[in-house]
């Protein structure tokens, strides 16, 4: 069986990933599974969203390059249980199996398969637990009267709309008061409009009438 090697360290510092390479080779060898490649991930968390060794591990499973993925544990690979059921389950529509060593974990096995399913019924659940708990807090909020979402900013449109028409660039004005470009150009154009409504002779000032490139 053709099989691909993934290991990862979170830091350089004390950390080889080839300790785990090594156990895992022994084991390859110990099955007689052919290695196709070996994919590292060093001094990367198991957090990140994004790991180069991974992300081509996964677009050569696409590729049925191998017909199994090794790696030494379990959270060498996931960076959650969400994420490691997705990831898994992704390479069984694929047709590549998981084998993790030191958890005794093998997908191509009548008791691994039985594992996922067990693995995936705990990340179903802790979903519903998270959802919950979001859900409690919103009706405790709603209970006390609060708004929901985060609180709105605090800006003062009249100063803000006095620097923009003195010729203060958008960038400037917005990096000033914390909002977007767009929002400049929106408070601008609304203060002239109402002082056009109350008949105010107000000149419009042609850096008021910049269109918004860019929302921050």
């Amino acid at each position: 069986m053709r099989v691909a090697l993934y290991a990862r360290v979170s830091t350089l510092n004390g950390q080889n990933p080839e300790t785990q390479l090594v156990e895992l080779r022994e084991y390859c060898a110990r099955r007689e599974w052919r290695i196709e490649g070996e994919y590292v991930d060093a001094g990367v968390s198991g957090s990140k969203d994004s790991r180069p060794s991974l992300n081509r591990l996964m677009a050569h499973a696409h590729q049925r390059r191998f017909d199994a993925i090794l790696v030494w544990k379990l959270d060498r690979f996931g960076r959650s249980l969400k994420h490691l059921v997705t990831a898994i389950t992704e390479l069984e529509a694929l047709g590549v199996t998981f084998v993790s060593l030191k958890d005794n974990w093998d997908l191509g096995t009548p008791s691994g398969r039985l594992m996922f399913q067990i693995v995936g019924a705990m990340a179903e659940f802790e979903r519903e637990l998270i959802r919950e708990r979001i859900r409690a807090g919103m009706r405790r909020r709603r209970l006390e009267g609060l708004s929901l979402g985060r609180a709105p900013i605090q800006v003062d449109h009249a100063r803000l709309v006095a620097d923009r028409l003195s010729g203060m660039s958008l960038t400037k004005v917005a990096k000033k008061y914390s909002v977007s470009r767009a929002s400049v150009v929106r408070f601008t154009r609304e203060a002239l409009k109402r002082e056009a409504a109350q008949g105010v002779e107000f000149p419009l000032a042609a850096a008021a009438q910049e269109p918004a490139v860019c929302v921050a």
